[in-house]
């Protein structure tokens, strides 16, 4: 994959991203409990690490601001975890969700589609391109389990468990209660969108659910960031760094 460029947000296109994430529920303020010290539960916990791609990485064409700067943390915790699974991002070529694929549209404008708001990004993380792959500094060779989602052309997904239609499910959160796992820790790419969706999702599956800050960065588009963090603090979810998870 060549050298390519982060889209830039004009002010227009920022706002509008950020109301469509507030209509989709993600709207937050900082105000979310940090806590203490805690320690894994080898047995019940799952560490779940969101699209760390390359197309989300400096120089890929979705790239998120300082985004390379999680994968530190995310090794280091992965390896205090026993059990992890991965979210990868895997759309075919002409997804609805590229701007590409509506005639006149520009990245980040919004449209109206059967399932609700939809931003219109940049092509990224087209399935067996080099974009959509893991970045090859992510070193979890025991990871459990790969989701991909955003394989119908027709719906687009940030979440791992609910796809952006609200009733398509990836089938994640029945192999997580299968394994008997009840607490789930959420990094990874990006905070606002697929982070908290997965986050979220996580949280009214039923799971208890921490998002480890340290280890995610943000699109932070016009507040964006700020109101993701209020949603997930009014779901009950809660917000720790990586220092204080401890290995069980």
């Amino acid at each position: 994959m060549g050298e390519r460029s982060a889209p830039r947000l004009t002010r227009r296109r920022a706002l509008e991203l950020a109301s469509v994430a507030a209509a989709a529920g993600l709207v937050a303020n900082r105000s979310i409990a940090q806590s203490s010290v805690v320690q894994i539960n080898p047995d019940t916990d799952v560490f779940i690490v969101v699209d760390v791609q390359y197309d989300f990485l400096p120089g890929g064409n979705l790239a998120v601001p300082k985004g390379d700067e999680v994968i530190k943390p995310i090794n280091d915790l992965a390896d205090r975890f026993k059990h992890v699974v991965m979210t990868q991002d895997w759309h075919p070529e002409g997804h609805i969700s590229f701007a590409s694929s509506h005639k006149g549209k520009k990245p980040f404008d919004v449209i109206d589609l059967p399932y609700g708001k939809q931003v219109l990004w940049p092509d990224h993380c087209i399935w067996d391109s080099k974009g959509a792959e893991f970045s090859e500094a992510v070193d979890i060779p025991h990871n459990q389990l790969i989701i991909r989602k955003g394989f119908d052309p027709k719906i687009d997904s940030y979440s791992g468990f609910v796809e952006a239609d609200r009733k398509t499910r990836t089938g994640l959160a029945g192999y997580l209660k299968e394994r008997g796992f009840k607490r789930a820790f959420v990094a990874g790419l990006a905070t606002d969108f697929c982070v908290g969706w997965t986050a979220l999702d996580a949280k009214a599956a039923g799971f208890e659910t921490i998002v480890v800050e340290d280890a995610c960065r943000g699109i932070d588009a016009a507040g964006s960031l700020a109101k993701a963090w209020k949603d997930m603090a009014e779901a009950g979810i809660t917000r720790t760094a990586s220092a204080n998870v401890k290995a069980g």
